[in-house]
């Protein structure tokens, strides 16, 4: 069995994707893949590989009562999470791991660049073990889910978690091919922000949220059609001043980058990972000369 996932980023809605804003989320062209090969052990021999091919994590782990066989793992919270998945998988699919297997999971990323190793993962073990990959993100790291989305579609969506209904969210694959695509770029902040936390200071900290629900939602039906640069950045940089006092946090071209010509936007929780820039030149001297070496031009990472 092989399967492959998506990765994945925010492009508008973050944080109030939680409360039912429409948000633009754009899968990426890395992801990760999974294998799995049936062996005659009783046991998963499971193994990731990063973006060079090298091991940066492995453990066995005993099917029947799904521990470590590895007693110097035993306090690894790597093992410790993995363990929680597939337990959470079985209970989803009582059949699942009924069978030892060799797994091999592959990024095509490095995993600090926070494109969604954890939600890859979720979704490549839910196609394996044919479990909904929503329900088991539920089931062990929460979250809005668009990053499952993303995982499961090759193109831009639209996301919306709706409440009160049936259907617990609507997902709409777009067309978003920008005719300003040539002048946006994606630069790593040379830091993983942990989403949970992220996601944890905004259920403390935010104010005004029905309000700025649905000022984002028009704002991600706005810069979809948008047709101009400076329409989009006209309106990611609105998006920022209303998540920025939903947040009570400062924005980041005002923390890091106020002489920078061009407009910059976080994506996902604040404080790490990815910001999306416009410039109308390549800006990597500017931000290479501040200690921020990776910049991806757009075309180079979204599908």
């Amino acid at each position: 069995m092989n399967t492959f996932s998506h990765g994945k980023l925010l492009i508008t809605g973050e944080y109030v994707v939680l409360d039912g804003a429409l948000a633009l989320s754009i899968p990426t062209k890395f992801g990760q893949s999974l294998s799995a090969k049936s062996n005659n052990e009783s046991r998963l021999n499971w193994e990731n590989f990063d973006e060079n091919s090298n091991i940066w994590y492995d453990t066995s782990i005993d099917i029947n009562t799904l521990k470590t066989i590895n007693k110097g793992d035993l306090d690894n919270p790597i093992t410790q999470k993995l363990i929680q998945i597939l337990k959470a998988t079985k209970n989803l699919n009582p059949d699942f791991l009924t069978t030892g297997f060799d797994v091999k999971n592959k990024l095509t990323f490095p995993r600090n660049w926070g494109l969604g190793t954890s939600s890859t993962l979720i979704n490549n073990i839910a196609n394996w073990a044919k479990v909904d990959a929503y329900e088991l993100l539920e089931l062990t790291f929460g979250g809005s889910g668009y990053d499952i989305a993303c995982a499961q579609n090759s193109t831009a969506i639209t996301y919306k978690l709706l409440k009160n209904q049936d259907t617990k969210r609507h997902v709409k694959q777009i067309n978003f091919n920008p005719a300003y695509k040539d002048c946006l770029y994606f630069v790593y902040l040379n830091k993983k922000q942990n989403s949970r936390e992220g996601i944890a200071h905004y259920k403390a900290n935010a104010v005004n949220i029905p309000n700025a629900v649905l000022a984002i939602s028009k704002l991600t039906s706005e810069i979809i059609n948008s047709n101009t640069l400076s329409d989009f950045e006209s309106l990611i940089s609105q998006h920022e001043t209303i998540i920025s006092k939903v947040t009570q946090q400062v924005p980041i071209k005002e923390k890091l980058f106020s002489d920078f010509n061009g407009q910059i936007k976080s994506l996902g929780a604040w404080g790490g990972d990815f910001i999306l820039v416009t410039s109308k030149k390549n800006p990597a001297s500017y931000f290479s000369s501040k200690g921020f070496n990776t910049i991806i031009p757009y075309q180079d990472m979204l599908m």
